[in-house]
């Protein structure tokens, strides 16, 4: 009877791509359902399994090691490298449907180094082995094939990139799991920063982080937003402890100021509102300071590339480019032919669609950007004003203090 995973999956294409796999890495390679049973396989089995397999119980039995191995891939949202009960290597690809494992690709048995005596110690203590039978796994040591570690990561990320398209829900599934745990990572980082802190000194609400958030949503810059969000989450949870409570009012607090950041970035209202209150009704259903955390980075980063919706499709590629470009770049005397000569225009016809399609020139805009960042240190430094000028790209302070004026309404000190 065949697998509830060919409903899912066209038997003939994994059964393609399978071979090809092992074709090209020379490694066995199978294909398991959810209960650890083999469905399809490539390449002749590990005699050295085939001893060890007969001396295995329910409990350390290779369809449930495998198993497991899958579980703890969808944990990492990718490819898993992992040694079995007979200190062998395998890599384990997880196919993931709507949250529920359906299957998985097993590549191995290999090893990283050539093997000695050492491989079977203490495998006639686990499994009761008779002498015979360890003599007999010395003997087939030689025929276990030993791949370099590099040599390793090349072919899990292959196994990877070849099968994660197989199921589309899964593909999302773990690339989800993946960017959470680089989130949590990130802000356990934060948190350990200020850990470190001299001991006694109180660390107020990093205000200058926030306002630096708000300025990288408005200028459409989705890598560094991310970035500051999770030292400012690190705070909060440094702060105020692991209360979900105490949490979700503070993200409730920040989505709305980045919401009217996106707005004043050019993103249209009506779908900076729409995903803001998609934020507010998820709440009730978020039982995890991880998911929270995730929604909100989530969030972040639809608000940033919503500030490129107002963009006409036909050139979005070429000034969604253009305007990273600007702001990482805006501290230096950067010109119109530097940026059209990065995305590989001439420097007229660049000059008029940025014009089309953000409706500022080209030099209103970089003022834009430069007068958002020159806030942000007023704000938060002590830096002189002329000094600001400098940093934020302009070389000139009187001309900085009129282009100042003209966006805010007041000068660099008045603003102060």
């Amino acid at each position: 009877m065949d697998s509830y995973l060919y409903n899912i999956v066209e038997r003939e294409t994994v059964c393609e791509m399978l071979e090809s796999f092992h074709e090209c890495v020379r490694l066995p390679v199978q294909l398991i359902d959810f209960h650890g049973k083999i469905l399809e396989s490539y390449g002749e089995p590990s005699r050295y399994c085939k001893i060890i397999e007969k001396y295995t119980s329910e409990d350390d039995s290779c369809e449930k090691l495998h198993i497991n191995a899958s579980k703890r891939a969808i944990e990492l949202g990718e490819t898993y490298i992992f040694s079995c009960h007979a200190n062998l290597n395998h890599i384990v690809f997880p196919l993931v449907n709507q949250n529920t494992l359906f299957g998985s690709i097993i590549v191995g048995p290999f090893l990283m180094d050539a093997p000695d005596s050492t491989l079977v110690l203490g495998l006639d203590k686990r499994f009761h082995m008779s002498t015979t039978a360890l003599l007999d796994l010395y003997e087939e040591l030689d025929s276990i094939i030993i791949i370099p570690s590099k040599m390793v990561t090349h072919i899990s990320r292959l196994l990877y990139f070849l099968f994660s398209d197989l199921i589309t829900e899964g593909k999302r599934k773990l690339a989800d799991n993946r960017n959470k745990l680089v989130q949590q990572s990130r802000i356990n980082e934060s948190i350990q920063n200020l850990k470190n802190s001299p001991q006694g000194q109180e660390t107020p609400y990093p205000m200058d982080l926030e306002r630096e958030l708000i300025t990288k949503v408005k200028i459409g810059n989705k890598d560094e937003a991310k970035a500051i969000l999770n030292d400012l989450l690190g705070y909060v949870f440094f702060a105020e402890g692991n209360s979900l409570d105490v949490v979700k009012n503070r993200a409730i607090e920040l989505c709305s100021l980045l919401s009217r950041a996106a707005i004043e970035g050019g993103a249209t209202s009506d779908s900076i509102f729409r995903i803001n209150n998609q934020f507010l009704m998820s709440q009730s259903s978020i039982r995890t300071l991880d998911e929270l955390c995730y929604r909100l980075q989530e969030t972040v980063e639809t608000f940033t590339e919503c500030v490129f919706n107002y963009i006409p499709s036909k050139n979005n590629d070429i000034i969604k480019k253009a305007i990273q470009y600007i702001s990482q770049n805006f501290a230096s005397s950067i010109t119109l032919k530097d940026v059209a000569d990065h995305v590989h225009l001439n420097p007229a016809y660049f000059s008029t669609i940025f014009k089309q399609s953000t409706g500022s020139s080209f030099k209103e805009y970089l003022n834009m950007v430069r007068i958002e960042e020159s806030k942000r240190l007023l704000t938060n430094t002590n830096y002189s004003v002329i000094d600001i000028s400098v940093a934020t790209g302009f070389e000139d302070q009187s001309y900085f203090s009129k282009v100042f004026k003209k966006y805010t309404g007041l000068t660099p000190k008045q603003y102060r």
